[in-house]
């Protein structure tokens, strides 16, 4: 095809996408698609448009143009996650390739009586968790990825796993999706168990009026949620990771499948609403101490923990110098009005490149400015607790299991260089949030400081269920290149977020291949939760897995280090 023949096709696929969309939501200008090429911790890609359909049909009618096309796509939602998997690959396809936004599409209906619920691409878990919460339910995840605008669909896709011990991962064998088939076309697949009809643009006209039962069968052998979590993370004598990305016991369509679907609509469990609950804070000087207390926790007849938090002092840290104001933000905004905080951001980013005089990352460094000036933000207690101790747990539970925690807690600590103390509700919500701003913290790090570091590595790891040795110790050689450890995550899951901000002159792929090393040598699994996106290859059985849903590669190609080209073909 010659750049003459090459330039026609775009112009004609940018001129049916404005017709299946309108003008007004093809994106080509690179200031206003920054936002949704640029990944929360990964650089911009290339994409020929952003589009924005307003529509379950107006989605299809795109994704039908990108097919005619031959152009492959990137179904994006909130772009909250870490990996870069939901935004363009660096270097480029050998296709333009299009991102399909579905910040438009946040339709939620309750059905069986709230206990499960139909949610569409773009709809969040914040605004699921206000939907339920007058009807005494609440989703899956309500805390840590929900501060942030995370999407229902983008979590189901990705096995998050959240921080909810009793729940495992976000999955459901009920989905509605587009997937490519072996002669490049695409084909809608209905599994919501719902009966919409067969013609695609009807069924998708009913989602998007609400027009279809509110009473739906369940189909034996089929779930809308990791039923079998509860006794996996109990097994802690076992030595493989209770869950982790490439799990094949939760591999199943939408499940798990990393952007390789177009998934229009999911079906999902709801869960009774935790109206009384308490949170413990714990503190350690000696990680085998943690260790014991999560054998004690998991192993003994008692009930499960809502959640179990863990961070390093290091983590506390640079949570409380660098992420100040990301936790007065949610704290004051609310969750429902960050993403369009960052989106804001992200075009005045790229307003100010323009302008050499300007400083790098002046906006990162105007909020951080502004939030060394505001009063402190944290409790005089957690404060405390940070200077006794150098690991920290929020362990929340239901009311009724306060008794028991609370003698368990008192008997662990006796003797030792440990103590617990229950939290007020204030006290635990400033806790819970600062644990969740960890995150953020060392990007902003990073941002602040280009010339004095290499980078921030970041790996998310599940460690083995019979793993007492949970805490890491890095060899001198690796060490001395990193500036600052930065571990925090999901305890009793034995799920970590491990980040670490390199010094300069480091060589972060060279550090990255001795830590992943490492961890193999530890039995550990990665990732965890985070999709493999940009970041990590993926696992044989899992790349196969994405070629069987998407034999064409037209959707999200690249993924796990895979190909990246027509069908799956090397090179």
């Amino acid at each position: 095809m010659t750049v003459g023949e090459e330039t026609q096709v775009r112009d004609d696929l940018l001129q049916a996408l404005e017709g299946a969309v309108g003008a007004r939501h093809v994106l080509t200008d690179p200031r206003r698609t920054r936002f949704y090429r640029t990944g929360f911790r990964t650089a911009a890609g290339d994409a020929l448009a952003v589009v924005r359909p307003g529509s379950l049909v107006e989605m299809w009618r795109a994704i039908e143009a990108c097919t005619r096309f031959g152009a492959p796509m990137i179904v994006q939602a909130a772009n909250t996650g870490l990996t870069g998997g939901s935004t363009p690959a660096p270097g480029g396809y050998d296709r333009p390739i299009v991102i399909i936004s579905t910040l438009r599409i946040g339709g939620i209906t309750p059905i069986n009586e709230g206990r499960q619920a139909i949610c569409l691409p773009g709809a969040t878990l914040h605004a699921l968790e206000s939907a339920l919460k007058p009807l005494g339910r609440e989703p899956h995840s309500v805390i840590g990825s929900s501060c942030f605008g995370a999407s229902i669909v983008g979590g189901v896709c990705n096995n998050s796993g959240g921080s909810l011990v009793r729940r495992g991962v976000a999955y459901t064998d009920y989905a509605l999706f587009a997937r490519s088939t072996a002669d490049g076309g695409i084909e809608l697949v209905n599994h919501l168990g719902i009966n919409l009809g067969d013609d695609p643009v009807e069924i998708l006209h009913q989602l998007d009026t609400g027009a279809f039962p509110r009473i739906a069968d369940e189909t034996p052998g089929k779930s809308a949620s990791d039923k079998d979590y509860a006794s996996q993370v109990r097994d802690v004598d076992a030595d493989t990771p209770a869950r982790y990305n490439a799990d094949k016991r939760c591999l199943h369509e939408a499940s798990g499948s990393a952007g390789k679907l177009a998934v229009f609509a999911v079906r999902l469990d709801t869960f009774e609403l935790e109206k009384d609950t308490r949170t413990f804070l714990v503190g350690c000087n000696d990680p085998a101490q943690f260790a014991t207390l999560r054998r004690a926790i998991l192993s003994e007849d008692r009930p499960l923990p809502i959640a179990a938090e863990y961070l390093h002092r290091e983590a506390f840290d640079l949570a409380d110098t660098y992420g100040k104001d990301q936790f007065l933000l949610i704290e004051k905004l609310g969750t429902d009005r960050l993403p369009r905080f960052f989106a804001l951001k992200s075009r005045i980013d790229a307003m100010l490149e323009r302008w050499r005089w300007m400083p790098a990352n002046a906006v990162d460094r105007l909020l951080h400015g502004l939030a060394r000036w505001l009063p402190d933000h944290l409790s005089p207690r957690l404060r405390e607790w940070r200077g006794r101790f150098e690991h920290l747990l929020l362990i929340k539970v239901s009311a009724g299991a306060v008794p028991e925690m609370r003698a368990l807690l008192d008997q662990w600590g006796s003797g030792k260089d440990a103590a617990s103390v229950e939290c007020t509700p204030g006290e635990a919500a400033k806790a819970f949030l600062h644990r969740f701003v960890i995150a953020g913290a060392a990007i902003r790090y990073r941002a602040l400081h280009t010339r004095q570091s290499a980078g921030v590595l970041s790996l998310d790891i599940a460690l083995r269920r019979n793993d007492a040795d949970w805490f890491e110790t890095l060899p001198a050689e690796i060490s001395e290149q990193v500036a600052h450890r930065i571990y925090y995550g999901h305890f009793l899951c034995h799920v970590l977020h491990q980040d670490y901000v390199l010094t300069a002159g480091a060589d972060p792929d060279a550090i990255k291949t001795a830590m992943l090393d490492l961890l193999d040598k530890r039995g550990a699994r990665y990732p965890a939760e985070h999709n493999v996106g940009h970041t990590y290859p993926a696992a044989p059985n899992l790349a196969a897995f994405y070629e069987a849903l998407d034999p064409a590669n037209l959707f999200n190609p690249g993924i796990g280090k895979t190909s990246r080209r027509k069908n799956h073909e090397a090179g």
